[in-house]
């Protein structure tokens, strides 16, 4: 029995409602990192990976598909509809995520699949520097911090460009050689049947050049792991999950290309007696029965200090009430949340003897029927020895 497929959206690391943009970036991030050509010791687990994000992708960046795989799932896109990687190599299924841009025998290949996720150039020299990979860090908030707004100082590891070589991984002096095997373009063309396929160059991983005299210091990678202390501002309102992205604050490019970013991801923590919905804040607290009744005023917790709410005559259990303007501000300026503070009617478990006696007159003006007044067993024993 084969085994479960696994969710198209966690197999490409995104939410349910990402877009198309969020949707290629993921893939080409996901087919850098498996692609066989770039994991030679273990290529058939790379090569299964591999197949498992493009086939992701290929339902998803189609509108209709990806509707057909929400509302039903594996089966809503498989037999005909369905992506078909199985018994297809690496190449064959870029060619059907692109569009099959692949040059027939005797034909050109420039303008390749491997131009969308390498960068390489077609048909002569490399093309645009690649972009660093993106980092993500996680800071965690208090709802009063969320609430004000924050800085906060953060400190993670990232690959910054040689010191020494400034990222081209040659020493001092020297210069990268242009790699023999690609002459250059950082792939190689093989026949295939009918077809010719390019593929990245095994000599050189796609960097068209090669390190003849590596530099010392970063031993010819042209990075070097750095610890990086930064300050980011949080506005106030922000949101639980909100993220954001710090340009240039990822890792160094190969080659010297530019920094990758920094994606900042918010977490809120739950707070012991707030709670947040969109931009309101939610309070219970419990009230005494006659003021339920008779209604009068009670100090509140705010997320501003202690505030007054009033309590109007015959509240009942359960009644939600306002306090304006007491809410989250929202993140984009406009304006403030309410506090709504939902009211419990606290009913004593034990009366004073007094306490008793007037609620049983109140009851007999309401003309409300109640249980007897039972005296306790000492309280007979005590009235007995009273009486002799």
């Amino acid at each position: 029995m084969p085994s479960p497929k696994i969710c198209y959206y966690e197999v490409l690391l995104i939410k349910r409602e990402a877009t198309q943009d969020e949707i290629k970036s993921a893939f080409r991030t996901l087919a850098k990192k498996y692609h066989p050509d770039r994991n030679p010791d273990n290529k058939v687990e790379s090569e299964e990976k591999f197949k498992e994000v493009a086939e992701a992708y290929t339902v998803l960046s189609d509108e209709e598909k990806r509707q057909r795989y929400d509302q039903y799932g594996h089966a809503g896109v498989s037999g005909g509809g369905g992506p078909g990687m199985q018994g297809v190599s690496v190449e064959d299924i870029l060619s059907q995520v692109f569009g099959g841009r692949v040059a027939g025998a005797g034909g050109g290949a420039g303008g390749s699949i491997f131009d969308e996720l390498f960068g390489a150039g077609g048909g002569g020299g490399r093309g645009v520097q690649e972009q660093g990979e993106s980092r993500r860090f996680d800071i965690e908030i208090e709802l009063e911090q969320a609430y004000k707004g924050v800085s906060k100082k953060i400190e993670f590891e990232r690959e910054e460009h040689c010191s020494t070589c400034h990222g081209s991984g040659a020493k001092p002096g020297s210069k990268p050689a242009t790699c023999s095997h690609c002459r250059g373009q950082g792939s190689v063309t093989r026949s295939q049947g009918f077809f010719v396929m390019r593929t990245v160059c095994p000599k050189c991983s796609g960097r068209g050049q090669v390190i003849e005299s590596p530099c010392a210091t970063c031993s010819g990678s042209g990075v070097q792991s750095k610890t990086v202390k930064k300050e980011v501002k949080l506005p106030a309102g922000i949101e639980n999950n909100m993220r954001f992205r710090l340009e240039g604050m990822g890792d160094a490019g190969p080659n010297g290309a530019p920094y990758g970013d920094l994606i900042v991801i918010i977490q809120v923590k739950d707070h012991d007696i707030f709670v947040r919905k969109e931009n309101h804040i939610l309070l219970s607290i419990p009230i005494p029965f006659t003021m339920a009744a008779l209604g009068g005023e009670v100090e509140v917790p705010t997320l501003e200090g202690n505030g007054t709410l009033t309590i109007p005559r015959a509240t009942p259990s359960g009644k939600i009430l306002k306090m304006p303007g007491l809410g989250m501000p929202d993140v984009h300026g406009y304006g403030k949340g309410d506090q709504l503070v939902k009211v419990t009617v606290d009913v004593p478990k034990k009366l004073s003897p007094e306490q008793d006696e007037l609620l049983r007159k109140l009851a007999t003006l309401e003309k409300t029927p109640v249980l007897p007044h039972k005296r306790s067993f000492f309280t007979k024993i005590k009235d007995l020895f009273s009486e002799e």
